[in-house]
């Protein structure tokens, strides 16, 4: 569409062109107001990107304000793209989980790969290295031709942009149900190193200081890819392929390092990516944190087609570009840094001290609105709330506990669930050694990697369990944050920060929003307890197919701090001998569980309960007892129980078995799935030391050479003897079979 195509601004508000972008009438009006006439084309294009849910959090600010955003080791909040916090010795560690379901539901392989690239640029254009990658995934489940198909390319995805671009990808979660069939959930979390003295901010400060775009020229993919990812998903939503992102994770790595040496030069004054909403959100976003204003010729904005429109320029979503403001005068350093990279480096504008955005494109200007009215002073709704019916009746069960069998059948069913089972077929595809700093890779309850010239390392991991949020909103907020700590703590690290992805259904029904507030104020309370401030994060709403929502998954990420490699714990048990403890003891709790899903083929029922305060307790003992060197391995009991945390940390083990005594109910032992337990193995000579760290920790049995699990009730009765390679086997072949 050219220019003189464009409708006047009397024939938008006549056709209510500004809805099909995504406004309201009320908001219309309100951007009537805001620059006291009617928008032209140009004009409305910027407004409704930035003031889609996901630039502008307008239905979720009011909520995201609970979070605890402080703490003694934040360097950065939310607010920029990514937080960061301090490690220690003049050292920060910058991370940041972002979102990319809408264009991985239209086209998975794509979606994917650019969700990887976007959170990566969120990192560096903080001035950090980025050094190792994470996912949190969601399906529905793999009988389903469909969902086979998005699962193989997603995968795909995250491992062709991330094995290319050269930074491994480490862990991450993936779960299958079937609310997710039609949107699958795919979140990608970026993990980056710095020096204190290197760090920059997205912020245009200094009048008449030049604006410069650098990195891949400007195409027609992506444009209204904020907005896309801001409505529900529909039969005809494959017609948005436009709106998906086109990436290259050549051109990546170039304009990456380009960047991390950029950041040594004092002619840079802010640097952002150009992600959701593109030139838009990077240039007005910019403006406002600085209280400064921008204007733009896009005659010069570098472009791979033509024609382009300034509607087409500002709200491409073209991958692997970077808008950076540096010191008038000094332009031509710039252009001479990237130049070494075959990279573009171009003058676009300059900095102003009007606050707002100026768009000049063939002598005319074709835009001029208020930056903050962009970014900070978009509209903000309190959305209703109303809890659903089905709260209060699955809240009223009492659910009795199930009789089993066979209890050797049951764990293999265990296993072989996807959400249980190896998740080998999808790591075993991303390069996880890549720079050779990978110590704990993928399979273990996080991962590790070590910091160089140093005796620290880093641990990392993402968590939720979206079946007891949709449960308990409330309780299961807690229990993301909890299980997200616990995997940080079995690992000898200690929890320092959390990132979030709240992926939810639509926010305008009210018992939607009442899911978004319940977690939220969970998470809220966990964060608070266990002392991990939220640094950062990304908003995902509207997620629904045809009307249907996802289960509410608030995504997780957490990244902890190992203070001496020696602490470095992993989930196997070690060797012959070593005692095998629990620590805390199982209640009947099985709404939500696997061992549910398995026998009733659906969830329903109260949460597991959790005590943040039990939680905190246990976590630090266990945390000390590691420190102290008393323990050879630690895991986090999670789905499945017991049963599938002793199974898993005897995979792998070479033949090592376990004799175990069970005491009380064998089911509830075994199968629950109650809250802030962790099954570790001791050294003989540090049992006692061990027992007087850890209070709640009951002895069951040890590891030996048998190469068999065998498990004793309380009445000494043997009910379960199962052979570990055929265990092992179901578990590692579970997933593979049901791709075939």
């Amino acid at each position: 569409m050219s220019l003189l195509l464009e409708p006047s601004p009397d024939v938008i508000l006549a056709e209510k062109i500004y809805a099909e972008m995504g406004l309201s009438d009320e908001e219309f009006q309100m951007v009537c107001k805001i620059i006291g006439r009617k928008p032209n084309y140009t004009e409305l294009g910027l407004f409704s990107v930035m003031w889609s849910e996901h630039c502008s959090y307008k239905n979720s600010k009011p909520v995201l304000k609970k979070f605890p955003v402080t703490g003694e080791k934040v360097l950065q909040g939310p607010g920029e793209g990514a937080g960061i916090v301090d490690i220690g010795d003049g050292q920060a560690a910058v991370f940041k989980i972002e979102s990319h379901n809408h264009p991985s539901a239209i086209e998975p392989y794509q979606g994917a790969a650019t969700g990887v690239g976007g959170i990566i640029r969120d990192v560096f254009s903080m001035g950090a290295r980025p050094i190792a990658m994470l996912n949190s995934l969601r399906f529905g489940e793999l009988d389903d031709a469909r969902v086979k198909y998005l699962f193989k390319e997603i995968i795909a995805g995250i491992a062709g942009y991330g094995n290319c671009i050269g930074i491994p990808t480490v862990g991450g979660e993936i779960q299958f149900d079937d609310c997710y069939d039609g949107n699958p959930l795919v979140n990608a979390m970026c993990v980056g190193l710095i020096d204190h003295k290197d760090i920059k901010k997205g912020q245009a400060h200094g009048v008449g200081n030049t604006v410069m775009y650098v990195g891949a020229k400007t195409g027609r993919d992506g444009i209204h890819g904020a907005t896309f990812a801001s409505e529900e998903l529909t039969e005809t939503s494959g017609n948005n392929r436009p709106a998906v992102q086109v990436g290259d994770p050549f051109m990546e790595k170039l304009l990456l390092e380009a960047c991390l040496e950029l950041i040594h030069c004092d002619a840079l004054v802010g640097i952002q990516d150009m992600g959701a909403a593109g030139l838009t959100s990077s240039s007005a976003e910019m403006a406002s944190k600085a209280g400064s204003g921008i204007e733009m010729n896009l005659d010069l904005v570098p472009q791979r087609e033509t024609g382009m429109t300034p509607y087409e320029m500002m709200l491409s979503e073209s991958q692997e570009r970077m808008l950076i403001v540096v010191t008038k005068g000094r332009e031509q350093e710039i252009v001479d840094l990237f130049s070494k990279y075959n990279l573009e480096a171009v003058a676009i504008g300059r900095v102003t001290d009007d606050q707002r955005l100026r768009l000049i494109h063939k002598g005319e200007v074709v835009a001029d609105v208020p930056v903050d009215a962009l970014a900070e002073d978009a509209p903000v709704y309190h959305q209703p709330s109303k809890e659903p019916a089905y709260y209060r009746t699955y809240q009223s069960m009492e659910l009795d506990t199930p009789t089993i069998e066979n209890y050797g059948e049951i764990l293999k069913q265990l296993l072989e669930q996807p959400t249980i089972a190896s998740k080998e077929w999808a790591y075993d595809q991303y390069d996880y050694m890549v720079r050779t700093n990978t110590v704990v890779p993928p399979g273990s309850d996080a991962a590790v990697l070590r910091i160089r010239d140093s005796r620290k390392a880093l641990a990392m991991t993402t968590d939720c369990n979206s079946r007891y949020i949709y449960l308990d909103p409330e309780v299961g907020g807690k229990i993301a944050v909890a299980e997200a700590a616990r995997n940080i703590v079995c690992s000898g690290a200690e929890p320092l920060a959390i990132t979030d992805c709240l992926n939810f259904g639509n926010p305008e029904k009210p018992e939607i929003f009442w899911q978004i507030e319940k977690s939220t104020d969970g998470m809220s309370e966990a964060c608070q307890v266990l002392g991990t401030p939220v640094i950062g994060g990304n908003v995902s709403l509207y997620n629904e197919t045809n009307g249907e929502a996802i289960y509410p998954t608030p995504v997780v990420g957490m990244v902890g701090l190992i203070h001496d490699l020696s602490h470095i714990t992993t989930q196997h048990f070690k060797q012959a001998g070593d005692a095998i403890y629990v620590i805390g003891k199982a209640q009947p709790e099985w709404g939500g569980s696997e061992l549910q899903k398995i026998l009733h083929g659906e969830i329903f029922g109260p949460a597991p309960s959790i005590n943040l305060t039990l939680e905190e307790k246990r976590q630090k003992q266990l945390l000390e007892a590691i420190q102290t060197g008393l323990v050879a391995s630690a895991h986090d009991l999670a789905e499945g129980g017991l049963s599938v945390a002793v199974a898993e940390a005897l995979f792998g083990g070479k033949g090592l078995g376990a004799s175990l005594k069970v005491d009380g109910d064998a089911v509830t032992e075994l199968f629950s799935e109650t809250q802030s337990r962790f099954i570790v193995s001791v050294p003989q000579q540090h049992r006692e030391q061990f027992e007087r760290t850890v209070s709640d920790a009951y002895y069951l049995g040890d590891v030996n050479k048998s190469g068999t699990l065998v498990i004793i009730d309380s009445d000494h009765e043997e009910i379960l003897k199962e052979d570990l390679v055929g265990l092992e086997s179901a578990w590692k072949g579970a997933i593979r079979c049901l791709l075939n």
